[in-house]
């Protein structure tokens, strides 16, 4: 499952709406919607990210949040190292073969580390 399908699964379940009454307000199928809350079709386009925003009744902070979970969201991810150091194809390789066997902390943990980086990089240094 990827982040957008999990918040949005999350929303239309709030809102008391089925899958079916969601992908026909989408003007998708429910097959369809149901690939893509569980992270088995690529990122939504901007104009079912819209749908979904509108149909849910969502405004401001989280229909941003959404917006950004689409953008964060493709389950196929490719991680072009050329022409960075041997241990950062060795870490993206690594991290392929193994991220299904982290469990939720390791993530959270892998994810404070990147957030340092982050950090670091908008600090400047």
């Amino acid at each position: 499952m990827t982040p957008f399908g999990r918040r949005v699964r999350e929303l239309r379940q709030q809102r008391g709406l089925t899958l079916a009454q969601m992908a026909e307000g989408l003007g998708v199928t429910p097959a369809y919607l149901s690939a893509l809350e569980h992270g088995k079709r690529g990122r939504p386009t901007f104009t079912l990210i819209q749908g979904a925003i509108h149909l849910l009744g969502i405004i401001w902070d989280e229909a941003d949040e959404l917006v950004r979970l689409a953008d964060l969201s493709h389950p196929r991810v490719t991680v072009d190292t050329a022409g960075l150091d041997a241990e950062a194809t060795l870490f993206a390789n690594r991290l392929a073969r193994e991220i299904g066997g982290l469990d939720a902390e390791d993530l959270r943990r892998m994810a404070g580390i990147l957030d340092e980086v982050a950090a670091r990089r908008d600090a400047g240094h």
